[in-house]
């Protein structure tokens, strides 16, 4: 389909043309700001280099915050959270300037590890969602997931003979967030998700992990001794562990 090109046009068929061009091309930040911002650069006398500018950034900058929110949405956290909304004041013992570090992501470029670990109500898994939050909004694929929901989806997959299918789904992101926080046996389901992920051996990418872990000399074992014995000993909680794919 082409369009007449006349000189002379008139104001109102110029902005119907510009309008149906928009939604050809797929453009819908131009089609909404395009009014205002010719407005503008008609009142600050800009060059039309200078318009034709601002009206790409703006269609750009607007993509890349709907990519944002679509990669937000589809890391499934549960509930929104932001390192400008934790209170460093109530958790004195967690230093700023190494989680705003964090916040960078170059950890999850050189696919290492985080684990965070502190009593229950610390912040553990506000940390764990906004460090993933971070991620998603600098471009990585992150997905969130509680350690009991892990567990069973492989054990399933396992039975099912689908294990391979599912890590490879799970390998395809760039951060894994793992909670363990909502698990009443904390230090067996760490150690649960711990052999587990050690068969999601997967080449390069990240994986985090909330909740209570505890470490034993000698062998390690699951379950044995009482539950209250076994919430004592998992008194200290790991509440987010980022692992990359090797």
């Amino acid at each position: 389909m082409t369009f007449p090109r006349q000189r002379g046009i008139t104001e109102q068929a110029a902005t119907a043309a510009i309008d149906q061009a928009c939604r050809m091309l797929r453009l819908p930040t131009v089609r909404s700001q395009f009014p205002e911002l010719a407005e503008s650069a008609a009142r600050e006398q800009m060059s039309y280099l200078g318009f034709l500018s601002e009206l790409l950034m703006s269609e750009c900058d607007d993509r890349a915050r709907r990519r944002s929110e679509r990669r937000i949405k589809a890391a499934g956290f549960p509930r929104d959270k932001s390192l400008r909304k934790f209170d460093f004041d109530a958790n004195p013992n967690i230093d700023p300037a190494a989680i705003h570090t964090l916040a960078t992501c170059e950890w999850i470029k050189k696919s290492l590890p985080l684990c965070l670990i502190g009593d229950s109500g610390t912040g553990k898994s506000h940390l764990l969602i906004a460090l993933g939050t971070e991620a998603a909004m600098a471009g990585f694929r992150v997905k969130y997931v509680l350690a009991t929901k892990l567990v069973n989806e492989l054990v399933e997959a396992a039975d099912e003979k689908q294990l391979a299918k599912t890590i490879a789904r799970y390998g395809r992101v760039d951060l894994l967030c793992i909670d363990l926080c909502r698990d009443r046996d904390y230090a067996e389901g760490a150690l649960e998700v711990g052999v587990l992920m050690l068969r999601m051996q997967v080449p390069r990418r990240h994986s985090p992990e909330s909740g209570r872990t505890h470490q034993r000399r000698g062998r390690p074992r699951c379950g044995g001794g009482s539950r209250a014995r076994r919430g004592r000993d998992a008194s200290r909680t790991a509440s987010g562990l980022l692992r990359g794919r090797r």
